[in-house]
């Protein structure tokens, strides 16, 4: 194990590595109870979508494993994976909502496929950029000011939806949003949203204190605070595990080997035009290739795991890991699976090989049998999780250098422009035309900005002539 991993050349030791792996693991473990979750939009009422959920369940922790043990295995690196928070935000409001909105008419099933396709179809070019080595290259090339904003805005995008899903934002015809009304309402209407502000107090102070699975501790907790608040009891279906895996075998791992799935995807539909479904694949790549760069570079240099260029050693490897990861989970019936920032929990906690992502997926392929217990989970519990995670993802925007319009104009507008109009591409491609604009007038405009035009130009065509 020594000589396959290189611990002691990279000096840790095999205690070290798997106590990291835990840590790891359960700063992160809270993607297998909020993924589905997210999905599906708290929309179970809707024929189809409680198959969706048990598939997504599944195929989130399938995803997770694959990416990480690839981690382990190949690239030897303390990193994990996991459904990237945001882009399955996005999933949901791309393929799962639409066939929500139009009730009887919409085939939630059939939306659900067709995403997957696109999530595929992302994942192969992810691997053919990864492999060739131009997906470093393009992500080089993007304005540092758009690299910064764009998980900033994913994280207040996310933020805005955990506050909309257990009504802290209620929908208001004058001012389009208000705070949840308090005052006069019934305990049953505002519980979640009150339960929910509590929740995200109790993860911010474990956070603060340094707790180890500060998130995970925060949901498990305020899911006792809700059913002790509301006088309920939560109902364990042993049953759940069986018809969770038969859901995952008839609509998940099936989607994207269905003919009609394809044709679903690209019949101008059931998704958009056929220029809809080119930004959304375009989108996913963008964000997933800087949201995995970001992380790489923030954990290894945490772990003094760069080489003499300021690069992570095995960078390309890395890459390719997620690529994979990513073709796993369209494949299974998940969102982009991408490199989770809270990896940097095992890596500030000792771990330096791939032993530590090995604990990981180990730990990931035990939560297959549970989702029993995931299935109580309410919505008041995971919301509060996804508000700490916007908080976490804003940090990033504090990097950008507001001083110059070049860069505070593109970035604001990528920042507020994701929750504002409920779109991450939309987001990304008012930036990228801002920033185009204002270079080329300026006189800043250069060959690296090559890629950005590119980028805006696609989004103008979608704006005219498409919808997303």
């Amino acid at each position: 194990m020594d000589k396959f991993f290189k611990i002691k050349e990279r000096g840790s030791t095999v205690k070290t590595e798997i106590i990291a792996g835990l840590t790891t693991f359960f700063a992160m473990a809270y993607i297998v109870i909020v993924n589905p979750n997210q999905l599906v939009g708290f929309s179970f009422d809707v024929p189809g979508i409680p198959q969706i959920w048990n598939a997504v369940y599944i195929a989130s922790i399938i995803g997770a494993f694959v990416g990480t043990i690839l981690y382990s295995l190949y690239a030897k690196l303390p990193f994990a994976q996991a459904c990237g928070m945001g882009l399955n935000s996005f999933f949901f409001t791309s393929f799962i909502l639409p066939q929500v909105i139009l009730g009887k008419d919409g085939d939630v099933i059939k939306g659900y496929h067709a995403g997957l396709v696109c999530i595929l179809i992302s994942g192969l070019i992810f691997l053919i950029l990864s492999v060739s080595g131009l997906r470093t290259k393009i992500a080089k090339s993007m304005p540092d000011c758009l690299k910064k904003a764009i998980p900033a805005g994913i994280g207040l995008f996310i933020a805005f939806i955990g506050f909309q899903n257990v009504g802290i934002l209620q929908a208001n015809q004058y001012t389009l949003v208000q705070f949840v009304k308090i005052n006069g309402a019934k305990w049953a209407d505002i519980a979640p949203a009150i339960i929910a502000l509590v929740g995200f107090v109790i993860i911010a102070i474990l956070s603060k204190l340094n707790v180890k699975g500060a998130v995970l501790i925060g949901i498990l907790a305020t899911t006792v605070i809700y059913y002790l608040a509301t006088w309920q009891l939560p109902s364990f279906d042993l049953g759940q595990v069986g018809q969770t895996f038969r859901d995952f075998a008839t609509v998940g791992i099936t989607g994207v080997f269905k003919p009609e799935s394809w044709a679903a995807a690209f019949d101008g539909k059931t998704i958009g035009s056929i220029f809809s479904v080119i930004m959304i694949i375009v989108v996913y790549c963008l964000v997933d290739m800087f949201d995995t760069i970001g992380t790489l570079y923030g954990a290894a240099s945490e772990a003094n795991m760069l080489d003499e260029n300021g690069d992570p050693v095995e960078i390309e490897k890395a890459m390719t890991c997620d690529a994979v990861a990513t073709c796993a989970g369209g494949v299974c019936g998940t969102s982009t699976v991408t490199t989770f920032v809270e990896c940097s929990a095992g890596v500030a906690a000792g771990g330096r090989t791939g032993l530590t992502s090995l604990v990981v997926s180990i730990c990931f392929a035990l939560c297959l049998f549970l989702s029993p217990i995931a299935s109580i989970i309410p919505a008041a519990a995971t919301a509060p999780a996804l508000i700490f995670v916007g908080v976490l993802m804003l940090k990033n925007f504090a990097k950008v250098d507001m001083s110059d319009m070049l860069s505070a104009v593109p970035a604001f507008l990528t920042l507020v422009m994701m929750p504002l109009t409920y779109s991450i591409a939309n987001g990304i491609g008012i930036g990228a035309i801002a920033y185009t604009l204002i270079a080329l007038f300026t006189g800043k405009y250069g060959k690296k900005d090559i890629t950005v035009t590119i980028i805006a130009l696609l989004f103008i065509g979608k704006f005219i002539f498409g919808t997303l």
